[in-house]
């Protein structure tokens, strides 16, 4: 019975998580999530603000969420990495409603809370895939390249979410740029991008969707009201390095994650 209540609560967990996102969009009638909060992060309010169409990413992550959602109602009731996944997996679903709303209410300094505990919350989920193989192709789509591809999308939001709240603060960024922030924190996502390529074993849902953001990034900066060359090559230099390293890392591995068993969490 208390399985089938965490299965449940997933459910229901995403429900609320597409339902968030359905508001958010403006779908409903209200302020599209660009356009809230004094348009706070649309896409030229700061240098490492992705241009719009890189948002569609979220219709791929709510998609492979509700299916991980309906997965769950299917598999065998002894599924320790599952078990172990529960938590991060509502928790995440959660956060990402909560940072929606607390955007469209206005309250964007409280968006930074969430959207950094939302990414905590991500890094652990990827932990516990990371240590134990998915059972076979479809678990590997619908859960590992899920959560791989949310965490690595909310990589790039949350560098964006809080260079959006410090200027909305009114930081200045220490009387320099906006092309030396823009670099700064372009190179930083890199560099998160290339530790996740090396802890995950050169894994392509994290790879893909960071680099996807950071490509946008580079568009946005390069065509539009705010216009930062550097901080656009930063970008790309920085999905090379991303790219790169993560193919290494799969050909020097040979991803041994493919042709190893399952493996049962300790």
């Amino acid at each position: 019975m208390k399985r089938i209540w965490k299965r449940i609560a997933i459910a229901v967990s995403a429900v609320v998580a597409v339902v968030g996102a359905y508001v958010g969009s403006g779908a409903a009638g209200g302020t599209p999530i660009q356009d809230a909060a004094g348009g706070a992060l649309s896409a030229s309010s700061t240098a490492i603000a992705p241009d719009g169409p890189a948002f569609s990413i979220w219709s791929v992550v709510y998609v492979g969420l509700i299916a991980y959602a309906v997965r769950q109602f299917f598999r065998t009731a002894d599924d320790e990495r599952h078990e172990r996944l529960f938590v991060p997996a509502v928790l995440s679903l959660l956060l990402n409603a909560a940072w929606i709303l607390s955007v469209q209410f206005g309250f964007l300094w409280a968006s930074e809370p969430v959207i950094v505990a939302l990414l905590g919350v991500l890094v652990w989920a990827f932990a516990v895939l990371r240590r134990t193989r998915p059972s076979g192709t479809v678990e590997a789509v619908v859960t590992d390249g899920t959560f791989g591809l949310y965490l690595g999308w909310v990589c790039v939001a949350t560098a964006a979410n809080t260079a959006a709240v410090l200027t909305a603060a009114g930081f200045r960024g220490f009387g320099f740029g906006q092309d030396v922030w823009g670099v700064v924190v372009a190179a930083v996502a890199g560099l998160v991008g290339v530790l996740l390529a090396i802890w995950g074993g050169g894994r392509l849902a994290p790879t893909a969707a960071l680099s996807w953001g950071l490509a946008w990034v580079a568009v946005g900066r390069l065509d539009g009201s705010l216009v930062s060359v550097p901080t656009a090559v930063a970008a790309v230099v920085a999905i090379a390095a991303v790219v790169v390293v993560t193919l290494a890392v799969r050909t020097r591995t040979g991803w041994v994650g493919s042709r190893r068993p399952a493996a049962r969490v300790s």
